[in-house]
């Protein structure tokens, strides 16, 4: 698993490319929160390249969009492949998070 983050104006977009799941899941989050920390308070997620998310991964965004929110930001979901999407719906996350196909709508989205 790698994580690349954009800063593109007030909004912080970052990538997930590969596998988020109990063996990495903890990295992802330090990195993610290292951002929220230094005052990212509206991010995009763009998981065109993820391709596994297990319950921890789920748990790491869950995570961030309460730290998120308790802080008057938001995140917003692009590029879901569609068996992560299938995951999201199945636990019901996709009613959480704003979900669009392209960065550049989740971008107007927050």
């Amino acid at each position: 698993m790698e994580i690349v983050f954009e800063n593109i104006d007030d909004k912080v977009v970052f990538s997930v490319i590969g596998r988020l799941d109990t063996s990495n899941y903890e990295i992802a989050s330090e990195k993610i929160n290292e951002k929220i920390d230094g005052g990212a308070l509206m991010m995009v997620a763009d998981l065109s390249k993820m391709d596994y998310i297990s319950s921890s991964g789920l748990r790491v965004f869950l995570s961030v969009l309460k730290k998120l929110k308790a802080a008057g930001g938001n995140i917003a979901l692009c590029g879901i492949q569609p068996k992560i999407k299938e995951v999201f719906e199945i636990s019901g996350f996709n009613s959480l998070f704003i979900i669009t196909d392209t960065k550049e709508e989740a971008l107007s989205k927050l």
